[in-house]
């Protein structure tokens, strides 16, 4: 599953190299973060709605929409998908509240 995620990070990291004209991508880095901010936060809205409906396929097809924006909000970022992975492999075991217990502990 994860190959698929470091394919995407690559894919992302090369339409850095394009123009807007080439690529949408690469048209979302040359608007700037706040924009691709305002595309997962568009995305993580149409995916709530389609949890509200109830429609699996559509459920995930938003989801992938929001994954996606979020994948190139890292790019960005100078991160990748690793360092999400890293972070919920370090929670992993951890219940929640023993999780928000460490952060705020911080």
């Amino acid at each position: 599953m994860s190959d698929v995620l470091q394919q995407l990070a690559q894919v992302l990291e090369q339409r850095k190299l394009q123009t807007a004209d080439q690529s949408y991508v690469a048209s979302l880095y040359a608007k700037g973060l706040d924009h691709i901010l305002k595309k997962i936060g568009e995305e993580a809205t149409e995916t709530v709605i389609a949890a509200k409906d109830g429609d699996k396929d559509k459920i995930v097809y938003e989801t992938a929409d929001l994954w996606f924006h979020c994948m190139v909000m890292l790019a960005h970022q100078e991160l990748g998908p690793e360092h999400v992975i890293n972070e919920l492999q370090r929670r992993f075991g951890l219940s929640g509240l023993q999780e928000k217990a460490q952060r705020d502990a911080s």
